[in-house]
Order: C-alpha cells, then structure tokens, then sequence
C-alpha cells in the first residue's frame, strides 16, 4: 500500500519468507531496495519527473525486521536544492497484529530530476513550514557539509 501526504511518501507491506537472510530476519539488501523504491516514489512525487539516484548515506540498522512483520516506510523530502532532492527515509516494523512499530533503519538519500535525456531539470522547492521541518532541513545541511568533507577526504584515492 502506498499513501502519499505533501511531502512524504510511506509504503506498507508483509516482510515476505522471500526478504530472509541466513540468520532467519529480513535480508539487509532486501531493506535497501525497499529504501530505495520509498526514496525514488517520493522524489518522482515531489518533482513530477524520473528521478536518479545521486547519493545514499549513513543507512543505519537499528533492529532486525522478522518474517511476517508488517514494514512501515517513510520517504520525506526534507532538502531541496535546484535539481536535487534530500530524502530521509526511516523504516519501522511490527507485528501487524498489534499497533507498535519499532524503527529498525535509517537514512537520507539525495536524488536528482531528470528528463528523457538524462539532463538534470529544476524540481519544485520544498520550504519547512514547522519547526521539526527546520529541524530536518538543517539535518540535510549538515549533511551536505559533512559529504562534502568525506569527497575533499577521498580524492587522492578517486
């Protein structure tokens, strides 16, 4: 199931016994197609237009996602630059029985709009209209500053 809200995109599904790894839980490749799929539904949303995947980062495992758990995904545009959209995606599961969902992994994506030629295109801007919205635009920003510290780190090494 997918329900889009302004901003945000979440998806719903069963964790399914084909998503198991070899310890018996949710393969972690399995969550990040998931994230993936959440990330790109969100940015094609928000920017009417194909989207690309520019950058995932910091994909953090919190807990395990079992079998038959019911999956809760969030994609929310929290950044927007010219071409570029921030995207934090936070995963929660459960039994689906029961109301509790338990955040099992995070992280931000950035994906860029593009046209039938592959060229970045302009996508509408996002601007915070509450204080937690603040709060997650100066999350992108760090972000954005500490990627930037990472890419001067590792260009001898490109």
């Amino acid at each position: 199931m997918i329900d889009i809200i302004g901003n945000t995109v979440t998806l719903r599904f069963l964790a399914e016994p084909s998503d198991v790894n070899f310890g018996g839980k949710v393969h972690g490749g399995a969550v990040m197609k998931w994230i993936d799929q959440a990330g790109y539904a969100c940015a094609a949303n928000w920017s009417g237009q194909y989207c690309v995947t520019v950058y995932v980062g910091g994909i953090r495992f919190f807990k395990p996602i079992s079998i038959g758990d019911m999956v809760e995904i969030n994609a929310t545009v929290i950044y927007t630059g010219n071409t570029s959209m921030h995207i934090a995606i936070n995963v929660q599961a459960g039994n689906p029985r029961k109301q509790e969902r338990i955040k099992t992994t995070h992280c931000v994506m950035v994906f860029a709009a593009v046209d039938d030629h592959g060229k970045t295109v302009p996508v509408p801007k996002w601007t915070p209209e509450s204080a937690a919205g603040v709060e997650l635009e100066n999350y992108a920003k760090k972000l954005m500053a500490l990627r930037q510290n990472i890419e001067d780190e590792m260009k001898p090494y490109m």
